[in-house]
């Protein structure tokens, strides 16, 4: 974020294009308005946020855009609220896995004949599978992306003697249960699994099995519970019950909540989502050597995520202005801005090969060379994935993995459980 203010003066001078592409005067003469209800919430984000809508509104004075705050832990709710009370913001930040339900509603506009074609053509095809529902309709510009990678505590990673993983070679399942293990002994724990709320990390990182939980059939949802679902549940099962490499009191952590343990050497690695680096820069103890590890491979390195999106409201009376808009805000360089104040990855394949991405510090390339592993995760397109989520899922992994229940009472809840609710939705 350090180079927002030089970004925006570049930016400045270059939009003339997009004020005839996409300005143009209210009906009552003067400019129209809208209002962008955005999620940043790091203190160098929302600047960015801030910075980028007044560059807009600098150099478009037929397009005004108000920055509306909103917060990741009340949106859903308020999303409700404002669809249900007709009055939701034009542009509307949210995330993959949120969108569905409100496109299903007909909350949210079919962006296909919006979508303009250098913006469509910069965003990979998985990336669009990912905001793309019903009859193929694409409902949200996907911009952000968190890959969970291990971050590994390097003193420890070195003097084990384990293989050090490489994208060009990664571990496998098989080798990373090895790794943890050679990594347990004394009161270290090779490997440290917060599990507070399972289920998103346990779906995405089935996708390298071909673990896809959620299928169609004749129209309707079912959950599966196969051999490529039931794969990395098994293994993270076993580390805390068969090898005790992972202890079980992290099962009822957040992500954050590890941290003082990875630190105080208790846990050599942690699974995380790519913006915790974010955490163990300003958290870590002077001193503390750490490093990012690349995606461990299934079958194949694919991992499920549920990237940032912005909508469009579908009862918005400027819409074309209000993608005019969306677009100068996800061009590739405000993009790179974006994903640096938030420490993730950006969607665009300019920005994602933007120099800013190719360093070893903080692991910025290897969160980077992960970035043509992700794909769709099916459980966030289905109608009633968060009720099965919250009421059967969560609960049924939890158990399993503290070893409450055996893989088959994990595979009955999930599935006929998890058909009960989903029932309910068709």
């Amino acid at each position: 974020m350090r180079r927002v203010s030089a970004l925006i003066a570049a930016v400045a001078l270059g939009l003339g294009a997009l004020t005839a592409c996409g300005g143009g005067a209210s009906d009552s003469g003067g400019p129209v308005k809208l209002r962008f209800l955005s999620l940043a919430w790091q203190k160098e984000s929302v600047k960015a946020n801030k910075e980028l809508v007044a560059a807009w509104n600098k150099t478009h004075p037929d397009v005004h855009v108000t920055y509306v705050q909103g917060s990741w832990d009340t949106v859903h709710d308020q999303l409700v609220t404002s669809f249900e009370g007709g009055n939701a913001a034009d542009i509307i930040h949210d995330a993959a896995d949120d969108i569905a339900g409100f496109a299903d509603q007909g909350y949210l506009a079919d962006l296909r004949d919006l979508i303009p074609a250098d913006l469509k053509r910069d965003t990979p095809q998985a990336a669009w599978n990912m905001t793309t529902f019903g009859k193929g309709g694409i409902y949200g510009v996907p911009f952000l992306q968190e890959p969970r990678l291990l971050m590994a505590n390097t003193k420890l990673l070195k003097s084990s003697g384990v293989r050090i993983p490489t994208t060009a070679k990664p571990w496998t399942w098989d080798e990373f249960r090895a790794a943890a293990k050679k990594l347990t002994h004394g009161k270290t724990y090779g490997v440290a699994w917060p599990m507070k709320e399972p289920v998103s990390a346990v779906l995405n990182l089935s996708m390298g099995y071909g673990g896809r939980y959620f299928y169609q059939s004749g129209g309707k949802w079912q959950v599966r519970f196969g051999a490529g679902e039931q794969a990395v549940p098994r293994l993270i099962h076993d580390q805390v019950n068969v090898d005790h490499s992972a202890p079980k009191e992290a099962l009822g952590m957040s992500g954050s909540d590890t941290l003082p343990g990875f630190f105080s050497g208790k846990y050599a690695m942690v699974p995380l989502g790519l913006s915790y680096r974010q955490q163990i820069d300003e958290q870590a103890p002077k001193g503390f050597d750490w490093t990012v590890l690349p995606p461990v491979a299934g079958q194949t390195q694919a991992q499920g995520v549920s990237p940032q999106t912005l909508s469009l409201s579908a009862t918005g009376e400027h819409q074309k202005q209000a993608m005019a808009f969306v677009r100068y805000f996800l061009s590739a360089k405000n993009q790179v801005t974006l994903a640096k104040g938030d420490w993730m990855l950006p969607v665009s394949r300019t920005a994602v090969g933007d120099p800013a991405f190719a360093t070893d510090e903080f692991g910025w390339r290897t969160g980077a060379q992960a970035a043509g592993s992700l794909v769709a995760e099916p459980a966030q397109a289905a109608q009633g994935y968060s009720e099965w989520m919250d009421k059967v899922a969560t609960p049924a992994f939890q158990q399993y993995f503290s070893g409450t229940i055996d893989q088959a009472q994990l595979g009955t809840k999930l599935v006929k459980d998890g058909d009960q609710v989903l029932s309910r939705y068709r």
